[in-house]
Order: C-alpha cells, then sequence, then structure tokens
C-alpha cells in the first residue's frame, strides 16, 4: 500500500510540473517524434547519399522537403540520418560513460582512503581542463569516425557521473542495511553491485539524460570543427559544417540542424528534470516553498 501510495504521489508530481510547464511538454513530444524518425530511417523510402547534380541547392518544395545540398542529395534524408547518427553516439557514449563513472565513483565512494584520494585526484585533474581541448587533441590522434567519436566523448564525461555516485556512495555505505550485509560476510564486489548501485540508480537516470545532452553537443560541435562524423555519412553537427559555404543562399541548411540540435539537448534536460522530480518529488515541493 505504501509502494503505491509513493508512486501516486511521484506521477502526481510530474503531472504537476507538465502542466505548469508547457515547454517541457512540446520538447518532450518533438523529441519523441525526431527518435521515432530516428528509428524507422532505414525502413523509410529515402536515401541520404543519392546524388543529383541537376538538382543541387533547390529550395523546399513537395518533392524535397528540406530542399537539396551541395551535390543534390535530399536534404530532409540527411537531417533524418543525422539525427540517427547523432542520436546512437549519445547513445553509445552515455552507456560508456556511465559505464566507467559509476565504477569509479562506487569504488571510490565504498573503498574510501588511498583508493578514494587517487581516483577523486584523477577525476580532479581531467576535470580542469576544457573538454574541448581535451576531445579535440585525443580526437586527432585517432581515425575520424563514429566509433572514435565515440570512445572518445565516453572517455572524457564520466568525472561528473562519478563525483555524483561517489558521493550517493559515502552516505549509503553508513546506513544499516549495508552494514549489516557487511557483518553477514556479503562480500564487498557484491555489496556493491546488489545494494550499492540498485541504490544510487535513480542518480545515475537522471546523469544520463544529462550526459545523453552534453554527447549530442560534443559531437555536434566535433563534427562541426571536421574532427567528427565524416563523409558521406552525416550527422547534425556536419551538416552544420557543410551549410558554411551556402549560408547566403541557402540559409534553412544551417537553420534545421541547429534548430534540431537545440530542440533535442533542451528536450533531454527537460527529461532529466522530470525524472529528478519523479525519484524525489521533495524536489517539488522545495521548489514549491
Amino acid at each position: 500500500m505504501n509502494k503505491n501510495k509513493e508512486k501516486s504521489i511521484r506521477i502526481d508530481s510530474v503531472k504537476l510540473v507538465l502542466k505548469h510547464d508547457k515547454a517541457a511538454v512540446i520538447s518532450l513530444i518533438l523529441l519523441g517524434i525526431i527518435i521515432l524518425f530516428a528509428l524507422l530511417a532505414p525502413f523509410l523510402p529515402m536515401e541520404p547519399n543519392a546524388t543529383e547534380i541537376a538538382n543541387r541547392l533547390k529550395e523546399p518544395s513537395l518533392a524535397h522537403w528540406f530542399g537539396t545540398d551541395e551535390v543534390g542529395r535530399d536534404y530532409f534524408a540527411r537531417v533524418i540520418y543525422g539525427g540517427r547518427v547523432s542520436l546512437i553516439v549519445a547513445f553509445l557514449a552515455m552507456l560508456t560513460s556511465l559505464t566507467i563513472g559509476v565504477a569509479a565513483g562506487t569504488i571510490a565512494g565504498f573503498s574510501g582512503g588511498i583508493v578514494d584520494m587517487v581516483l577523486m585526484r584523477i577525476v580532479d585533474i581531467l576535470h580542469s581542463i576544457p573538454w574541448m581541448v581535451l576531445v579535440t587533441v585525443v580526437s586527432i590522434f585517432l581515425n575520424p569516425g563514429i566509433q572514435s567519436i565515440i570512445i572518445v566523448i565516453g572517455l572524457f564525461t564520466w568525472m561528473e557521473i562519478a563525483r555524483l555516485v561517489r558521493a550517493e556512495t559515502l552516505s549509503l555505505k553508513e546506513r544499516e542495511f549495508i552494514l549489516y550485509a557487511g557483518f553477514s560476510g556479503v562480500g564487498t564486489w557484491k555489496l556493491i553491485i546488489s545494494h550499492i548501485i540498485p541504490s544510487v540508480f535513480p542518480t545515475i537516470i537522471v546523469a544520463a539524460t544529462t550526459s545523453m545532452a552534453d554527447a549530442i553537443m560534443m559531437e555536434s560541435s566535433l563534427s562541426f570543427l571536421g574532427v567528427g562524423i565524416q563523409q558521406p555519412m552525416s550527422s547534425w553537427g556536419s551538416l552544420l559544417q557543410n551549410a558554411q559555404g551556402t549560408m547566403q543562399n541557402s540559409f534553412h541548411m544551417a537553420l534545421i540542424p541547429g534548430l534540431l540540435i537545440i530542440i533535442t539537448i533542451f528536450a533531454f534536460n527537460k527529461l532529466g528534470n522530470l525524472l529528478r522530480v519523479y525519484v524525489e518529488p521533495k524536489v517539488m515541493s522545495g521548489e514549491k516553498e
């Protein structure tokens, strides 16, 4: 009964946020549409790499909803497939970042002592270096492509997650059920996997949405600089880069992917806020006060 009541309070809190935040509702609907198109892209009758030089730089029309690019490729197809690539990169980079961050955070928080100090100093050092400089330098030494950019983003965005998980772990390891499990002879790794990580899972879920938003921004920035997704594959960042040469005649070619990046990042941040309210309904009551 208590669990049902708690779940009802969580749902009511989320509904209250959505009722007063129309921007969140609109952005989440648009995010759902973007994800749906990205998932259905391979089944849609469109070819993102088919060129027609005779139809280069055409304005939007019924035949080409977003017009065509500098070599006559359908820009709507390029945008849809570019969104698919951007979301795949963001999702896989987020998983990489979460895996490293959760592992480092739980080990540091649970172990304490020299292990905690060493891991946190590594986090501090990496966190002090501007991410754009760090990621760009490392990207230069790897072959540009989707695999490299996933690895690079994932390896250099885990520090904040590690700090959050460490803070939660420091609090959890002093609680009665963790202490009792330790006294009962439960091994360290089993304690971490069976008790600590499930307890910090709500924090991990909220951090995942923020990580997705950050990964999309980083991928777009790197592709815009030319060290990310390479031709003929497209992403929203690479489409922005290619649109630089046609800004005067085809401004929409930069506007469309730019807007989609903004909407997607905004929507993931709003989704993170909603998950935070669902996980911790007290946040809502605190904001009201």
